[in-house]
């Protein structure tokens, strides 16, 4: 079924449909990522993004269940060169274009992935439509052009937990409050009180492994009731749009680091930096992959990582607040600490599954900071 995708500024390219018939919209980025289309798909992060994947061919391992990153997809469209439709891997349950067709989410193929990549690196992630039912290009670049702009966009309630749960056995489960608002803490590791605003799960598991018992909250949790939960540390998730919108957040998180040690990834690390007086700005077209070169400053240690964001941290001029990594691609900020109090975060994903694996060790430094912050 044929398909088009024309860009808000009138970059055309035809390919075809697996999924069959559709029509979306939303942000057209890319992604270097080899493997880990599924991550991507399920990652909350990409939520109104149409994503774009520079290896050639995708889907030959088809779809597992264990490497779910949240219960949906949650990008608006996957673009690839070559979709395979028969996957070879003992541990697929299902193919690509049927995990896409379950969730009712569009996949193109067929269309130039390399001309597509070239022209968001030279001109910066715009706005796009995909159809198979329109094929008047004026019409649908028109369409693209009435599409919201992701900066100033406010995405995380598509995509947050609209209530608390806890995470054992390797999955959400109720959470259970007393009356003053304490929560039950099953006595399993460090109480941390986590935030989610479209949470990877993996960071979840992750965070079990390095000691902590995770509760996580919704966005709109408030610092009274973070204190009466009975936490000892918090931690703020990664999710979608543009950070600088989530005015009621930042300022949840400006009360947070007055009582907590507070650390985040990725959409946590852009509240920190604001709630600590830094702002955010966009990125040309982002940081999306698997091979990014991160530089810690206070090991001098080179990380590949794996990284997911539109926007990024700026300092300048920030008291007290120093910077602890940065991405030797652009020199932008990706991790920072402050001098007194017990917080810093991450921009990058130590926790991601389909990529490297050099960042793990923060989970444990995040650990460590808690712990002798709060003596545990």
């Amino acid at each position: 079924m044929k398909a088009l995708l024309v860009l808000e500024d009138g970059f055309t390219l035809e390919g075809k449909s697996f999924t069959g018939d559709f029509e979306t919209g939303g942000e057209v980025i890319f992604t270097t990522g080899m493997t880990g289309y599924q991550e991507v798909l399920t990652d909350p992060s990409y939520y109104g993004q149409m994503v774009c994947m520079t290896y050639p061919l995708i889907g030959n391992y088809g779809i597992a269940r264990e490497d779910m990153e949240s219960a949906a997809v949650h990008a608006g469209a996957l673009l690839v060169k070559e979709c395979c439709k028969k996957p070879s891997n003992w541990r697929a349950t299902m193919s690509l274009p049927t995990f896409l067709k379950r969730y009712e989410k569009p996949g193109m193929e067929g269309l130039d992935t390399r001309a597509l990549t070239r022209h968001l690196r030279i001109n910066g992630a715009m706005r796009g439509v995909i159809s198979t039912r329109e094929f008047d290009l004026r019409a649908l670049r028109e369409k693209a052009l009435a599409l919201p702009a992701m900066k100033g966009r406010n995405l995380v309630p598509f995509v947050a937990a609209q209530k608390p749960y806890a995470w054992y056995d390797n999955a959400p489960r109720e959470a259970v409050f007393g009356p003053d608002g304490a929560y039950a803490w099953r006595g399993t590791g460090l109480p941390l009180l986590v935030y989610d605003f479209g949470i990877k799960w993996n960071i979840l598991r992750h965070l079990c492994e390095a000691g902590f018992e995770p509760l996580a909250v919704p966005p709109t949790f408030s610092a009274q009731a973070a204190k009466a939960s009975g936490a000892r540390a918090v931690f703020l998730s990664n999710g979608p749009g543009d950070p600088a919108s989530l005015t009621d957040e930042i300022a949840v998180v400006r009360d947070l680091i007055k009582i907590f040690p507070v650390t985040g990834i990725c959409l946590g690390h852009q509240l920190i930096g604001h709630a600590l007086g830094g702002t955010t700005d966009k990125l040309k077209f982002g940081h999306h992959g698997c091979n990014h070169p991160v530089k810690d400053l206070t090991t001098g240690r080179i990380e590949i990582s794996s990284q997911n964001h539109g926007f990024h941290v700026v300092l300048d001029g920030v008291p007290d607040v120093e910077a602890t990594h940065v991405n030797l691609n652009d020199h932008t900020l990706e991790g920072l600490r402050h001098k007194t109090l017990p917080v810093m975060s991450l921009q990058y994903h130590p926790e991601a599954a389909a990529g490297p694996r050099d960042g793990n060790y923060l989970f444990s430094r995040f650990r460590e900071m808690i712990g002798n912050a709060v003596g545990a």
